[in-house]
């Protein structure tokens, strides 16, 4: 590990989760996580207002804590990275707006990043440097899209993404229907261990001749899956719950995974990044290194903690910002719940790096 490598702290609220994460470089440093999805279970889904005030209780002894981890002080970080979107417009401006107040006071240059961009960077952390072009496949229970990223710091291109439910999405609303709870993808991907992935046909979506090569649809799929469980209670028979997420569990990472391939075997490109929430399902991870084996593809996915929501992914696309001289974002920089993917990073308006207008203000550092 350098000492000269860009050493950024990362902050990720775009949802339910508080993430601060610690990088120098590719090494990771401190990736602590505060989550307030035990105070969503109860309403069956993400409350936005319920998760900006867990963020702003939760930011400081979060960042304290990394810190810690870390060995550092706040001044010795060279950069504060943050999702800056996509996600909750309310989330992101709790993390948008400690990254700010962090930047002003230590003088040092701030990086808003894009929520899926910071997903691909992550796998840098544990595998190394990414390959150029990567292909990235992310599912999470906001997104499910196939990126091409010729450099993750300025090019990134969407391939694919789902035009309904996000795979996700899809998991929570039939655990929801099975009465497991929230989240569902965990108590579905256990259950489904135990049940035959071959018992029920469920439809695959988008997989037909015609059908758009790279687009995802779980809407139809979550609908055939509810209505099957109906039709089994109306006629009083009792549900095969293990066999009902084995087989929709097998439907969605069927075709996660078939269409993931396709696309770099279209492309030309030998190797396949998978990150998001999803990607720590563990059906999705054995297709996959199943598929990519037989086509000759190396499969990249990073430790199930790095593949949900954190800081640490962050971090990891703000030290490359660093090491790439990217231009930092202005200390106007605005949350954006949309923020397209092809914009990895915001950065400034050409009027001065946020660490130059902070020590115009300031003069020197607050923390120091």
């Amino acid at each position: 590990m350098a000492a000269d490598e860009p050493l950024v702290l990362g902050i990720e609220t775009s949802c339910d989760e508080t993430g601060v994460g610690i990088v120098r470089g590719t090494t990771l440093l401190a990736n602590e996580i505060a989550s307030s999805v035990d105070e969503h279970a109860r309403f069956g889904g993400v409350v936005p207002e319920v998760a900006s005030r867990a963020h702003l209780e939760a930011m400081v002894p979060t960042i304290e804590r990394a810190l810690a981890k870390a060995g550092i002080s706040a001044k010795d970080v060279d950069g504060i990275a943050v999702t800056a979107g996509p996600g909750l417009a309310g989330a992101l401006l709790v993390g948008v707006s400690a990254a700010k107040a962090y930047a002003y006071a230590l003088g040092k240059p701030l990086y808003g990043v894009n929520h899926l961009a910071s997903h691909i960077c992550v796998d840098q952390l544990e595998h190394g440097p990414l390959p150029e072009p990567t292909m990235a496949l992310l599912v999470s229970g906001g997104h499910s899209s196939l990126l091409l990223a010729p450099d993750i710091t300025s090019d990134v291109r969407p391939m694919g993404a789902t035009i309904d439910d996000a795979a996700g999405e899809a998991f929570d609303k039939i655990a929801r229907v099975l009465d497991l709870g929230f989240p569902g993808g965990p108590v579905i991907d256990r259950l489904a261990k135990e049940g035959d992935p071959e018992a029920i046909a469920f439809p695959r979506g988008l997989t037909g001749a015609k059908d758009p090569a790279y687009d995802f649809s779980f809407s139809g799929l979550k609908t055939a899956v509810a209505r099957w469980i109906e039709a089994k209670r109306a006629a009083g028979e009792e549900v095969p719950v293990r066999d009902v997420a084995a087989s929709f569990q097998e439907a969605v990472v069927d075709v996660l995974t078939r269409k993931a391939v396709r696309a770099c075997k279209d492309q030309g490109v030998d190797h396949l990044m998978i990150g998001g929430g999803v990607a720590a399902n563990s059906r999705l991870r054995a297709l996959a290194e199943e598929r990519c084996e037989r086509a000759g593809i190396r499969l990249r996915v990073p430790r199930p903690g790095l593949c949900t929501d954190n800081g640490a992914m962050v971090a990891a696309l703000g030290a490359e910002m660093v090491a790439r001289n990217r231009p930092a974002s202005d200390l106007e920089l605005s949350a954006d719940s949309s923020l397209p993917v092809t914009d990895p990073h915001v950065p400034g308006n050409g009027h001065g790096h946020a660490h130059d207008h902070v020590h115009e203000i300031s003069g020197k550092n607050l923390y120091a």
